[in-house]
């Protein structure tokens, strides 16, 4: 394990570029910064998620293991060549996935971002991991990347839909469901 910081502050990146785990310095808005901050970002974000109180249990077993391999692909992405994320892993988000889907009733609409404080933070969390996937898809394209950490953000990204739907229900008993002609409806006159 590396040194541990016991001073925060260092002044090294005053100049825009930081620096990555192999001792390289690279511009603090590179593809790998970007893929590895939004990786940073999503992982805070599944924080936020559990810090709601009254989540089910295997909601909380299941997203603290996904912020412990969120930090390894993290560390995985901060040092050029070093691999952390395997195939296993991505088989476990399918495995937690397809379980907690089994539980759900067959989705016939779209539904909306929402549905409590669990459930709307669960929502955030599978964007920024959609946006992760996506920096990480750029950073391929110019340099190697692991492909089952590329696998890993999406299945959590789809993971992370499923639990927001497991998370609606246990909130609030259902989803809201996207209404195309919610206008009428409603008496808007549109504009």
């Amino acid at each position: 394990m590396g040194n541990r910081l016991s001073k925060i502050y260092t002044r090294t990146g005053d100049a825009g570029t930081t620096g990555l785990g192999d001792g390289t310095r690279v511009p603090k808005d590179s593809a790998r910064v970007e893929a590895f901050g939004t990786v940073d970002e999503l992982n805070s974000a599944i924080g936020v998620l559990l810090a709601v109180p009254g989540l089910p249990e295997a909601v909380t077993a299941c997203l603290t293991g996904v912020q412990h391999e969120l930090f390894d692909l993290g560390g995985e992405l901060c040092i050029p060549g070093y691999t952390l994320i395997a195939h296993a892993q991505v088989m476990r988000l399918e495995t937690e996935l397809d379980g907690f889907n089994d539980s759900l009733p067959p989705l016939k609409e779209f539904i909306l971002p929402g549905g409590g404080p669990a459930a709307a933070a669960c929502h955030l969390a599978r964007t920024i991991a959609r946006r992760a996937e996506r920096r990480l898809w750029t950073l391929a394209g110019a340099e190697t990347v692991n492909p089952e950490s590329t696998r890993y953000l999406n299945r959590l990204s789809d993971l992370l839909f499923v639990l927001a739907r497991v998370l609606a229900r246990h909130e609030r008993g259902a989803e809201m469901l996207w209404r195309r002609d919610r206008g009428r409806d409603q008496g808007d006159e549109g504009g």
